[in-house]
């Protein structure tokens, strides 16, 4: 009987999230700070030998060869050259359209466990840049350091803020990431910090006001959130996570949402639990 590899797909929280300016292409230069969560997806590979990629998990409304985790195995076999296939199926827990990097983190999970499985042995930086073909959050979570990030997402330098314990929640909707950065009145011209010299007090998240215009839901969450914590959105939302000391006071809270609201406490991490469990990962 051939053996079951897990390895965890974390969230990821924009603790600030600053658009700068537009390309010509239409992508947006942005800065922004990554932290992960002790929470997210799990994915579950077996590998085969015939070559072929089996997504066993139907995700609704979206055909397998246009799914991110399928995308990024294809991907890795055919720049690694690997005659092996695998069968991945995956626990999924994180909400679509929350702005916790769920897909993109699907796929660095598969391009860091498969390089490891496979053994292919490409370098982190070159899962990355395989990564950024994928998605602009990819890299992140490829890398697996809480980060200051720039660029499209792209460019990446180490940090290590407070790891919280955050209190995630999210209304029921979800936001297209789409929408959000074509929105003709979203905010594009917040000025360039100095990532070596700033506070996170004075940073803000671009999308926020604009989604609480137009999603009164979260506007109404977010204002019942901030009477208890500092919160604020994560990425295009739909999430909201808020800021406590300790897990008791974040459960607390959690027992007062109001009903129908989705969420989770989890800790921040600034080593990505996937990296953690590369470096156990015995054969």
């Amino acid at each position: 009987m051939s053996r079951i590899f897990s390895f965890p797909a974390p969230a990821k929280l924009n603790l600030f999230l600053h658009i700068t300016g537009q390309r010509a292409n239409g992508y947006h230069n942005l800065q922004t700070l990554f932290q992960f969560l002790d929470y997210g997806d799990t994915l579950h590979f077996e590998l085969t030998d015939d070559g072929k990629i089996d997504l066993l998990t139907p995700f609704e409304g979206v055909e397998v060869t246009d799914n991110l985790i399928f995308k990024a195995a294809k991907k890795l076999q055919a720049v690694g050259q690997v005659s092996q296939g695998v069968k991945i199926t995956i626990d999924k827990v994180l909400p679509m359209g929350g702005g916790l990097g769920g897909g993109s983190s699907n796929a660095a999970t598969v391009l860091v466990a498969l390089n490891a499985l496979w053994q292919t042995q490409l370098s982190a930086q070159t899962l990355a840049d395989l990564g950024l073909e994928l998605g602009a959050d990819v890299p992140i979570f490829v890398h697996g350091h809480a980060a200051f990030a720039e660029g499209v997402g792209e460019i990446i330098s180490k940090q290590n803020p407070t790891e919280h314990w955050y209190l995630v929640t999210k209304p029921n909707l979800s936001i297209s990431t789409a929408q959000v950065f074509g929105a003709k009145d979203l905010t594009r011209n917040t000025p360039v910090i100095d990532k070596t010299n700033y506070s996170l007090e004075q940073c803000h998240n671009d999308c926020q006001d604009w989604v609480i215009n137009h999603y009164p839901e979260v506007a109404k969450l977010l204002a019942w959130l901030i009477e208890y914590a500092p919160s604020q959105m994560t990425g295009t939302g739909a999430c909201i996570f808020s800021s406590f000391a300790t897990e008791q006071e974040a459960r607390y809270i959690q027992s007062k949402l109001p009903s129908g609201i989705e969420s989770f406490v989890a800790k921040g991490a600034n080593i990505s639990p996937l990296k953690h469990a590369i470096e156990k990962l015995s054969f």
